[in-house]
Order: C-alpha cells, then sequence, then structure tokens
C-alpha cells in the first residue's frame, strides 16, 4: 500500500513540474467546429468543418459586413411593414419609423434583431431578394463554396447553409473591416432614436473571455446554438466557429486557449534586401522582400521549416517588379509564398501602393 502510495505522490510530482507540450486536440460538444489564425487563414482545429448546416444568426455577419462596405451608414431608412413583422428576435421597429442605417446594424449584431436585417437588406438591396442575391454573390468571391443564402437573418430554410470552415472564411474578411470590428466589439449601445441602450448578447464579450473581441451568437430549434467569435492575444488573432453546440461558450473558449498555448506567431520572411549570386557574373542579383511574412507554428515546427529562393533571370533582364519568390516550407509542404521585387519601397511609394489597394478593393465589392 505504501509503495503504490510512493508512486502516486511521484507522478503527482512529474505532472505538475513539467508543462506539457504538444497538448491533444480540445474536445468540444459542438457537432462542427473549426479554428483558424486569422491573418494567414491557418486552420489549427477542425471537426467536421466541411458540413453544410444551417446557421442560424450567424447569418447576420453577412448582412452586417454587407452593410459596412456599402459606405451608406450615414443614411437614413424607413422602416417597412416587412421588416416590422419579420418573426423571431426583434429591436422593436415600427412601420415607417426613420432611423439610421448604422443603427440597425448594430441593432442587428448587438440584439440579433431580424427586423433589423429585413429592413438593411431592403435599403441596400432594393428588396430582400436583391440583397440576398449580393449576399451570395459575395459569399462566392470570399471562396465560401459551401454556402447558400435565402434570407438576411438566418431563419431556417432549405437553401440556407453554410459549413464551419466557410463562416471562418466570412469572419476571417468582416474582421480585416475596421467599422465592423468596432461594431462586434461594442458591448452596449444607445440609439439617437431609443430611451436605452442595446447590450451585446454575445457573453464571451461581456463577461467570459477577457481575449475576446467581437462575434454572433445564432439559434433556432433545427440548427441549435451556432456561435462565431474572435478573439486577440499576443500578437495572434483567431477566429472560432460553433455549430449545434450545448456548451458553446465554453467550445470557444477551450478552442482559444489551447491555439494560443501551442501556437506562436513566427517571422518566417522578413523585411529586406536579398542578393542572389548569379554564374558568369561578379555582381550579385539584389531584390527584395517589402514587408515582414509571419505565421502560426508550434515550438515543434519552428525546427521542420525550410525556405527556398527563386530568382526568374529573364525578368532581371526586362526590369520586371517582381524578379522572383521566396517559398516556405512545413515538413516539406509550401506554406505560403512571398514575392521577392526588383526595387525595393519607398515611404512615399508604399502609401500610394496602399492606397491603389484600397481602391482596388472597394471596386471589386461594389462591381
Amino acid at each position: 500500500m505504501r509503495f503504490l502510495a510512493t508512486i502516486l505522490i511521484t507522478l503527482l510530482i512529474f505532472t505538475f513540474s513539467f508543462p506539457v507540450i504538444g497538448q491533444a486536440s480540445p474536445s468540444v460538444s459542438a457537432q462542427n467546429a473549426i479554428l483558424i489564425e486569422k491573418n494567414t487563414g491557418r486552420v489549427l482545429f477542425e471537426k467536421q468543418a466541411h458540413e453544410k448546416e444551417l446557421i442560424a444568426s450567424t447569418t447576420k455577419i453577412m448582412t452586417a459586413l454587407l452593410a459596412v462596405e456599402s459606405g451608406k451608414l450615414d443614411e437614413t431608412v424607413t422602416v417597412s411593414e416587412r421588416a416590422v413583422y419579420t418573426e423571431g428576435s426583434s429591436i422593436y421597429l415600427k412601420p415607417g419609423e426613420k432611423i439610421k442605417l448604422e443603427d440597425l446594424v448594430y441593432g442587428l449584431m448587438l440584439r440579433s434583431g431580424n427586423d433589423a436585417a429585413v429592413a438593411i437588406s431592403e435599403h441596400i438591396g432594393g428588396s430582400v431578394e436583391g440583397f440576398v442575391h449580393l449576399m451570395n454573390e459575395k459569399a462566392k468571391w470570399l471562396g465560401m463554396t459551401n454556402t447558400s443564402f435565402e434570407n438576411p437573418h438566418g431563419l431556417d430554410g432549405e437553401e440556407h447553409y453554410s459549413t464551419a470552415y466557410d463562416m471562418a472564411l466570412l469572419m476571417r474578411q468582416a474582421m480585416n473591416n475596421e467599422h465592423f470590428q468596432k461594431i462586434t466589439s461594442t458591448t452596449s449601445y444607445k440609439s439617437e432614436s431609443r430611451s436605452y441602450s442595446w447590450q451585446n448578447k454575445n457573453k464571451l464579450l461581456t463577461m467570459f473571455y477577457e481575449y475576446c473581441t467581437g462575434g454572433k451568437t445564432g439559434f433556432t430549434k433545427a440548427a441549435g446554438r451556432t456561435l462565431v467569435s474572435s478573439a486577440s492575444k499576443d500578437g495572434m488573432e483567431l477566429i472560432a466557429v460553433t455549430f449545434n453546440a450545448p456548451d458553446d461558450w465554453r467550445d470557444h473558449m477551450k478552442m482559444f486557449d489551447w491555439g494560443f498555448d501551442n501556437y506562436e506567431m513566427e517571422s518566417i520572411a522578413s523585411e529586406g534586401e536579398i542578393q542572389f549570386k548569379v554564374e558568369e557574373s561578379d555582381e550579385p542579383v539584389v531584390g527584395y522582400i517589402h514587408s515582414d511574412r509571419l505565421y502560426p507554428l508550434t515550438e515543434e515546427e519552428k525546427g521542420k521549416l525550410d525556405k527556398k529562393r527563386f530568382l526568374v533571370e529573364n525578368k532581371v533582364d526586362s526590369g520586371e517588379e517582381i524578379i522572383g519568390k521566396s517559398i516556405v516550407y512545413l515538413d516539406s509542404e509550401p506554406i505560403t509564398e512571398v514575392p521577392i521585387f526588383h526595387v525595393e519601397v519607398s515611404q512615399e511609394q508604399e502609401t500610394i501602393f496602399d492606397d491603389v489597394i484600397s481602391v482596388l478593393k472597394r471596386f471589386i465589392r461594389l462591381s
């Protein structure tokens, strides 16, 4: 007996004295789940993430994103009877009421107002049906290949579904929009047309998880509890999605903690000059990487990286902007490509380039 007790005490000492490296994947209650790193899109954990499922009010992430991207948030919306009498959760709009589009988006995201969703869709799309077309076009553009939208609010429909993976793609895009970030991270909001404030239903943000930066809840009897959320810690931004999850708050906290504990953002390419030795020439060819590149890696993976740089000589001779690339491999599989440029970018050039990209992105969204 004394011998068994000694063994037990020894095991306990070893267990608590040494950290667990490479923890097993998190156990979640959800039928479908995924955890990705926002900036790279790397999938860190998944569970039936590509199965088509009902998504309930997480649908409203797409509705909010299109509203924010429309550039019409300062416009005034006249609320229709169709919006007012939409079933389900509501911010209690009245027929003929005039309210700012931005206020409707806050009511949509914080209180999950189905009436707000319809009012938004009619104002931006001309009709609910026109807006749904925009939703599906945006989904295609984002690569949400297993998604179909039938309405702007998420009430169950035969042609209304998505996957955990696709919804992670959507949230990743949405969290790149500063105005969307501001709305989804707001815990309380008061519209000028209301005498009371709207409180955010996302308890990860308001109560449970200090690193939460936003998200959207959802529920119908058929879909169960659905949740999309984001979190940020130590320079890493994560996105989690769960469908049909009885214990969704805990699922997301488990996934976030696991991700933050096991991965770090590691520099896999550094901004600066690169020199290539060229045969039959004493002078090296000089190229430039324009920005640092970070990637989420476990401690074990950091030692398994390999980099190969390629120079395309005919592009050097022709004076093209990109003259080569650096490919980063993990376990012999390419994980990213970094372009190598002919010239170093000045601060002024960077500003102009950023402005051009911003205009192009806006044009693509509106076309």
